[in-house]
């Protein structure tokens, strides 16, 4: 670093910057395989439209709050300073410590990602040297190194600078919806694709509502990435009053392509399958592009080009999903580092670049490690970051709540409460097993979580003896 000591963070983050930010972060390799593996087997492809429907509804609510707490706290830190602010130290580190694991805990799984690239799209390229199984997944020395590669990378590119780092996130993410229009516009066009296959708009043989409920459940992951933008709220170059518009608008666009992705898998059924129900049933059975119905889909729309059109879209997702929570997990621990939470080594600047070196350092540091792990068990990690997203959604519309009951404006507080009440369902259908829904954490999950908690637990009774 530069001998000199920069104090504050750059605002050099336009509002397209911070578009990009969060529809990059909301996208990822999960918008691809879920219609496949999750979506369409609950809820159909009506069914999924209405929650996805639903779901940016209860997130439209939640960004008001967090819109209205931005525009009273415009710092770095989010959720974590308007914890803070309105309920005190111990609540902010309670919010923190688990919003943190969900912002963290992405950043590997979007660069483990790019293997399945390699497994699905380009033949296996990266299975190479040695290679071992962890919980049932194979691990290559090749696909280790790609994640490492990328995780070194993109980690210097955000050290690098803000301004770089927004300018490289919209490139990404213009490539990822540039994919996306095309196959959407292949699927309008193509007689591949037909309105008869989306019949039935449900499941057969189950509970409707129990299937909406399941998708919505997903809700605070599939969304996480426009609760990134009050992070970064100290490098806007513009007035935090765009943010409500901004953040709106990363809502409807992401659920559209999760609607879209999933819509267009449903229309292209393989030959030899009755209906998209018959095909989802047979295709994790399968081999090959037709183990991924959304892969297979662009495919059939336009062939190899189709490939190519959706792999750069699903390319563009995973690295601006990196970049975007790289962003995200270090201006939160700088946040937390100037209010004394973590040691000051966490909120020092790069004295050239005016970024969270440091913080973004340690980011790097944790996530090398779960290359070595594998997706599964890397899975049994994030399938708790929908509990840390709605304890971060919980606590900022708890705090709108409260400033808004004493500025007497009447409708932050409806959208306070109906946020709070919101992320309270979210966690109680995460948490409480119920067999109807088929949404609640795995086994594995909870034994992470209670590990977390725990370390959690002595993580802030260390720090309090030493203040």
């Amino acid at each position: 670093m530069s001998e000199k000591q920069e104090t504050q963070l750059s605002r050099k983050l336009s509002p397209i910057n911070v578009w990009s930010l969060a529809l990059g972060c909301i996208i990822g390799w999960g918008a691809f395989v879920m219609p496949g593996n999750t979506f369409l087997g609950q809820a159909g492809p009506l069914g999924t439209a209405i929650a996805m429907a639903l779901s940016a509804l209860i997130m439209a609510i939640i960004s008001f709050n967090y819109h209205y707490m931005i525009n009273l706290f415009p710092v770095a830190g989010g959720d974590f300073t308007y914890a803070r602010q309105a309920f005190g130290g111990k609540h902010a580190f309670v919010c923190s410590w688990f919003l943190g694991l969900s912002y963290l805990t992405i950043v590997p799984l979007n660069a483990t990602a790019l293997a399945l690239i390699g497994r699905n799209l380009l033949n296996n390229i990266f299975q190479i040297g040695f290679h071992y199984t962890v919980a049932g997944y194979d691990v290559y020395l090749g696909e280790i190194l790609l994640a490492l590669f990328a995780l070194v990378l993109f980690a210097v590119l955000s050290i690098r600078g803000v301004e770089f780092t927004g300018i490289f996130q919209t490139g990404l993410v213009l490539v990822l919806v540039g994919g996306i229009v095309l196959v959407s516009i292949a699927a309008l066009v193509s007689g591949k694709a037909s309105a008869q296959n989306l019949s039935p708009a449900f499941p057969t043989g189950g509970s409707r509502l129990a299937g909406i409920l399941a998708v919505v459940a997903v809700a605070p992951w599939a969304f996480v990435g426009f609760g990134t933008i009050p992070q970064a709220a100290e490098e806007f170059n513009f007035s935090p009053r765009k943010t409500r518009f901004i953040m709106i608008l990363s809502i409807l666009f992401g659920a559209l392509v999760y609607v879209v992705l999933n819509t267009v898998t449903a229309a292209v059924v393989p030959e030899g399958y009755s209906g998209w129900e018959d095909y989802i049933a047979a295709a994790g059975k399968l081999d090959g592009l037709l183990s991924l119905p959304t892969f297979h889909a662009a495919y059939e729309l336009l062939g190899g080009f189709g490939l190519v059109a959706i792999g750069l879209a699903v390319t563009g997702a995973i690295l601006s999903g990196i970049i975007g929570f790289y962003m995200a997990t270090s201006r939160l621990l700088y946040s937390m580092s100037k209010e004394r939470v973590l040691p000051a080594w966490f909120g020092q600047l790069h004295g050239k670049y005016s970024t969270p070196a440091n913080a973004i350092l340690f980011v790097l540091v944790i996530s090398v490690v779960a290359p070595f792990f594998g997706r599964t068990a890397i899975g049994w990690i994030v399938d708790m970051s929908s509990i840390g997203a709605a304890i971060g959604y919980g606590y900022t519309s708890a705090a709108a709540l409260r400033f808004a009951r004493k500025e007497k404006k009447t409708g932050i507080m409806v959208t306070g409460a109906l946020g709070l009440l919101m992320s309270v369902v979210f966690v109680v259908l995460l948490l409480v097993p119920i067999p109807a829904l088929h949404c609640s954490l795995g086994r594995e999950s909870y034994i992470c979580l209670a590990i977390w908690i725990l370390l959690g637990l002595l993580f802030y009774l260390r720090s309090q003896r030493r203040s």
